[in-house]
């Protein structure tokens, strides 16, 4: 196991022991209890132990791994789930496909079990669920050439190298595969970022997004209200321009220091319970009762997933630019790169394909300000919906027990209206 020193390392430590303090004070008294507690709910959950296809099938699912090979070379894995367990009908064409937010992977949408994680609620109403990762998280570090414990030119990306080459690769590869002219997509924070990005830096991508839902979408990030979020990203974008070695420039990985700690302490049923929330907490605003302990437990099998210093970096500048623009890479490079001293903002105009935004009125990762803000700069927006539950954060949108009630119906009109059963 490695981490990375710095901020996120600190920042994530701190979290952890904090929550600890706080649950040695509370619960002294159940230390008995606790003593007798059934040995299930104090080891590791079968489901944050497994990989995508493994979850799938702890509850009767099928599911299939492909690899898309990206333009420079990286490898990524995708998943799909052609149908449903509880699918009675035929399969909704044309697919749809799922993208994850920022250190998180495909895993997280299946996080929340088979009656709140979105990619079992799509199966289970006939969608062809397509579910891809990016580079950097852990279905995503490998390349034809570099090695990611060795070579630094791995981890030279941020969310427009994602943008431009993992979702397009992965777009062409479902298409590819299925048939069809184009798909449904649903992204989550980070995942709608791409999908931007794509739009305003590539040609010939725009027309193959059917509808595009937008959960949570990160693009600008003016008035994030996470401390913990600001901490983090400020901290990278300060010091990504003098991180050399594979070792500083990934960060947050599954299996290392901070990951495996979460993931040993929230396996205890009453830790998950009572302290872990407390975690999420200090990353995004709290909603009581919005996510299951079960799930609790298995999220940090999986989370975070692992990201480049420069994609954490990345919203770091954002938050002080108070834009959604390019990477700046200093005077120098940029003139090289941009003509320019100041990086170019990315073209809103050029998404002209129909898109909801979904947001929460607490959500202190993506303001509902930036989203409406959002809402104002696109060319072709259908609805801006807000969540009905006055407490609902960013991360209830992949982990809440109550998204099959608050966000999945808004996600199903939608593509059921423009599927081919519309």
């Amino acid at each position: 196991m490695r981490e990375a020193a710095g901020g996120g390392s600190v920042l994530f430590a701190c979290a952890v022991f904090l929550a600890l303090l706080v649950r040695r004070t509370a619960c002294a008294h159940n230390y008995t209890m606790l003593q007798q507690q059934d040995e299930l709910l104090t080891t590791y959950t079968k489901d944050s132990l497994s990989n995508f296809t493994e979850f799938t099938k702890n509850y009767g699912y099928y599911s299939e791994e492909h690899v898309v090979i990206t333009e420079d070379g990286y490898i990524l894995f995708l998943f799909r789930i052609p149908k449903g367990k509880n699918c009675n009908g035929s399969v909704v064409k044309p697919p749809v496909l799922l993208m994850h937010g920022l250190l998180m992977s495909a895993d997280s949408w299946l996080d929340a079990g088979p009656s709140a994680g979105l990619a079992f609620l799509l199966a289970d109403v006939c969608y062809d669920t397509w579910v891809g990762n990016v580079r950097g998280n852990y279905y995503g570090r490998r390349h034809i050439r570099l090695d990611p414990d060795t070579d630094s030119e791995f981890w030279d990306f941020n969310t427009e190298q994602m943008g431009v080459y993992d979702l397009p690769a992965i777009i062409d590869y479902i298409l590819q595969h299925t048939g069809s002219k184009d798909l449904m997509f649903v992204g989550f924070s980070q995942g709608c970022r791409l999908l931007f990005t794509m739009a305003s830096e590539t040609s010939g991508n725009v027309e193959k997004i059917r509808i595009a839902i937008n959960v949570a979408p990160a693009v600008r990030v003016k008035y994030t209200r996470s401390i913990s979020l600001r901490l983090l990203t400020g901290f990278y974008a300060a010091v990504s321009p003098i991180l050399k070695s594979p070792r500083q420039l990934e960060i947050l990985q599954k299996g290392g220091l901070i990951q495996t700690a979460a993931a040993f302490i929230c396996k205890d049923y009453e830790l998950a319970r009572t302290v872990c929330p407390l975690i999420l907490a200090i990353i995004d605003s709290y909603d009581p009762g919005s996510v299951s302990t079960d799930t609790i437990r298995t999220l940090f099998g999986h989370f975070p997933a692992g990201a480049s210093a420069y994609t954490i970096g990345f919203y770091g500048q954002e938050a002080i630019s108070k834009k959604f623009q390019k990477y700046d890479y200093g005077l120098r490079k940029n003139l090289q790169l941009y003509g320019n001293a100041v990086p170019p903002l990315y073209n809103l105009k050029k998404s002209t394909m129909p898109v909801v935004l979904v947001y929460g009125n607490n959500d202190f990762l993506v303001d509902p300000r930036d989203v409406k803000w959002l809402s104002k700069q696109l060319p072709n927006v259908l609805e801006t919906y807000e969540v009905s539950r006055a407490t609902w954060n960013h991360l209830d949108n992949n982990y809440s027990q109550l998204a099959k009630r608050l966000t999945f119906p808004k996600i199903n009109q939608y593509l059921r209206k423009y599927s081919n059963r519309g």
